[in-house]
């Protein structure tokens, strides 16, 4: 999972940093009616509900990740007869890192409502709320990808756990003279 969320959260992260460079490069959209330029403007909104999208589901994915993998530890623990602390481990491990995720979450759709609040066709007089989208899309890039490298951080730790658990289970599986994997 660590090498699957590294390269799902970079490419979440990376299309928000595109977005952005996009949404820079559109200029005034406001004074600039041409079709060019509008045409930039709606791939601009798509790609920001596309970074949207992406952000959640990569958040969503680190979410269900937890829950499944506190789930097998405890059972595990409890089939195997081992140490509790394996499942206050990952349990904290657990604890630690929704809050990340649902920031980050929490973040992207603040980053697309200012988005739509800035959209001069959808609110006509929107121009106050450029400077905030702008604000807010610089800032919420910067925190979602701090959260990834503190989720990243956090899942390893958890793979961490998983890996003493098997070896648990492989020690105890050859004390009872049991099939072991190779």
């Amino acid at each position: 999972m660590t090498r699957i969320f590294a390269v799902l959260a970079l490419f979440a992260v990376m299309f928000m940093a595109a977005t952005l460079v996009l949404g820079l490069s559109l200029g005034d959209i406001r004074t600039d009616r041409s079709l060019d330029t509008q045409r930039w403007a709606t791939v601009h909104r798509l790609s920001g509900i596309t970074a949207g999208f992406l952000v959640v589901l990569v958040n969503s994915i680190v979410v269900t990740y937890f829950i499944g993998t506190s789930r097998w530890v405890k059972e595990v623990v409890e089939t195997y007869r081992l140490d509790l602390d394996y499942i206050r481990r990952s349990n904290a491990l657990k604890r630690r890192t929704f809050p990340w995720a649902v920031s980050a979450m929490l973040t992207i759709v603040a980053v697309v409502a200012l988005g739509g609040a800035a959209d001069p066709g959808a609110h006509p007089g929107s121009e106050q709320w450029t400077q905030f989208h702008l604000v807010g899309s610089i800032l919420g890039l910067a925190f979602i990808a701090w959260a990834s490298v503190a989720e990243w951080n956090k899942i390893y730790a958890n793979h961490q756990v998983i890996e003493e658990v098997m070896n648990e289970v492989r020690r105890v599986r050859t004390e009872r003279g049991l099939d072991v994997e190779a």
